[in-house]
């Protein structure tokens, strides 16, 4: 079984090359995605032997590198890709158990979760990236029938040949919503499981107007309801800001 491990990043210099150096200690097949760094981003990739980057000339968006990331991983025959953020919120000690879960092969996605169970040195969230996360999980399972805890985890280990089976186009932050439509609209088998939960840098922020937590659930609605009919599954999403119905 062939896993290739798979990063994001937009400007994490102060954290890439600690966060490389681990995880190149639990998986030996790296594949950074840079999306238009600024910083010393570049330069530290190209100081670091061994492993494989795709360079955007421009900032594209999380989705977009994801996309581009089982793109890379079909075309190289990868059985499996593991997604994890850079920022030091996803713990590369857990590869392992993600690799353990795909062989046990009952499942296209395990999802991590940092709300499943409670873990010893787990972090408090910000309250509004903790309420948003809560509205659209429970929107998200009761319009697609899922049993998710936490919908907003990039920490998971994705089946290559079940990702071709997607047509992903969502190139921001709203991308999970467009993923978790089509996955359920395909029957993909998901599982979740326990990962730790982390806010090192409660500041981070989303930039330009998806700072304000409002208009970030707004454009998540939004982007649900176009999955939705995009995906052929006519429905209603509730939109708790409003009190009223948005149609799909």
């Amino acid at each position: 079984m062939r896993c290739l491990a798979a990063i994001p990043v937009f400007n994490e210099s102060r954290y890439l090359a600690g966060i490389l150096n681990t995880v190149r200690g639990q998986i030996s097949d790296v594949l950074v995605i840079d999306d238009g760094s600024t910083d010393d981003t570049p330069r530290v990739l190209a100081a670091t032997p061994g492993i494989h980057v795709i360079r955007h000339g421009a900032n594209q968006g999380y989705g977009q590198s994801l996309i581009d990331a089982f793109g890379f991983a079909a075309a190289q025959r990868y059985d499996w890709v593991i997604t994890l953020d850079c920022d030091e919120q996803h713990e590369p000690g857990w590869i392992p158990c993600f690799i353990a879960e795909a062989r046990r092969d009952d499942a296209d996605v395990i999802s991590g979760s940092r709300y499943l169970e409670h873990l010893a040195g787990n972090s408090r969230p910000p309250a509004d990236r903790r309420r948003i996360n809560c509205v659209i999980t429970e929107i998200l399972n009761s319009v697609l029938g899922l049993s998710l805890t936490d919908s907003f985890c990039g920490y998971k280990a994705h089946r290559v040949e079940a990702m071709r089976r997607l047509r992903l186009s969502v190139p921001g932050y709203a991308f999970p919503l467009q993923f978790w439509t089509q996955a359920a609209r395909t029957g993909l088998r998901i599982r979740e499981i326990p990962v730790p939960l982390i806010y090192n840098d409660p500041s981070r922020h989303f930039g330009e107007t998806l700072n304000d937590p409002d208009v970030r659930l707004r454009h998540y609605l939004d982007v649900l309801s176009e999955s939705l009919a995009e995906a052929g599954m006519p429905g209603t999403v509730a939109d708790p800001q409003r009190g009223g119905q948005r149609c799909a």
